[in-house]
């Protein structure tokens, strides 16, 4: 175990820099750059910039190089721990990115301990009382989950909770904590409001993995060891706790590895609809500018949360499963 973890830690370098070159590919992709997009800003708000002060900025931010030059210059501030400059807001990409960090994390966190809390009880009572009117209720909701973007979920609770309560439930905090210090005061209304996104960015999941657990756990209490146990007289409670919901897991846990940085992102398009402070919406307008070397620093850190998140995966499965062998030569 300990050699494994040791050789995907030395091929986690590697690792990000192929990943690195792709995601500098993706965020140079499209036609322009970040100075294209702010000049036709420029005209669609009736300002103007000359073409001098256009070629000054390019040399300025470094854009009248070759990409492979801009590559290498990015690779070499990552190198130093500087994820580079924000062209648009013009502060270091670190700082933009460290002031969202908390919330995002708060905001995962809670929707992942939502996600695993609702659905892995919920798959062990329907895989242990099928065809059971809860079962179906259960089976009902499970689809709807799923099938239901979580963006439109979002719009259809907001407008709810404005409409028939007459209250505002975007963002993370009310108006007077929005630029507070943190206090007690501030975290109380953080929890407040964190509840509702926090369901919804992880009703999908949980609904996903509900599914996964019930169908993994009809399967195991059907072997030849379920059957052993409960002619020995184990109670059947704690014999599907013991051995088959443990090995039912297993599929559960391996999706930890995509999971983790999909809930870092916060789900884009639902962090832009209820105003969240966190990561996804500060990507989206990187993207939306071009601004490169910004939306390339989140990018290359959800990657590097993908594969921190599969490390994860397998060292659980590992261990939750005695006949998952993770290589020792």
């Amino acid at each position: 175990m300990t050699r494994y973890v040791l050789k995907r830690l030395v091929l986690l370098p590697v690792l990000l820099f192929l990943f690195s070159v792709t995601v500098f590919a993706i965020v140079q992709a499209p036609p322009g750059d970040f100075l294209t997009t702010y000049v036709a800003t420029l005209a669609s708000s009736g300002s103007s910039i000359s073409a001098e002060q256009v070629e000054a900025l390019r040399r300025e931010y470094g854009l009248d190089q070759p990409v492979w030059i801009q590559y290498l210059r990015w690779m070499e501030n990552l190198a130093k721990g500087n994820l580079g400059l924000s062209l648009e807001y013009q502060r270091p990409n670190a700082e933009l990115i460290g002031e969202r960090l908390v919330l995002t994390v708060v905001l995962a966190l809670f929707s992942f301990v939502f996600t695993w809390v609702v659905a892995v009880p919920a798959g062990i009572y329907s895989a242990m009382h099928p065809r059971s009117a809860l079962d179906y209720t259960l089976t009902i909701l499970n689809y709807v989950g799923v099938a239901t973007p979580n963006f439109m979920l979002a719009l259809v609770l907001m407008w709810s909770a404005f409409a028939y309560f007459g209250v505002s439930v975007t963002g993370l905090f009310s108006p007077d904590f929005v630029d507070a210090r943190w206090s007690v005061a501030r975290v109380v209304d953080l929890l407040k409001h964190l509840w509702l996104p926090a369901v919804v960015l992880g009703i999908a999941g949980t609904a996903r993995l509900t599914r996964v657990m019930r169908a993994n756990l009809l399967d195991e209490l059907n072997k030849p060891y379920v059957t052993t146990a409960r002619a020995k007289g184990l109670s059947e409670w704690r014999l599907v706790l013991r051995y088959p919901a443990r090995l039912a897991l297993n599929p559960l846990v391996s999706t930890i590895g995509w999971y983790l940085p999909a809930l870092f992102s916060g789900s884009l398009i639902v962090a832009t609809v209820m105003n969240l402070p966190n990561i996804g919406p500060l990507l989206l307008r990187a993207l939306i500018n071009q601004d490169m070397y910004l939306a390339g620093s989140i990018l290359l850190i959800y990657c590097f949360l993908t594969i921190v998140g599969t490390l994860i995966s397998d060292i659980l499965l590992a261990w939750l499963d005695p006949r998952i062998r993770l290589e020792e030569s």
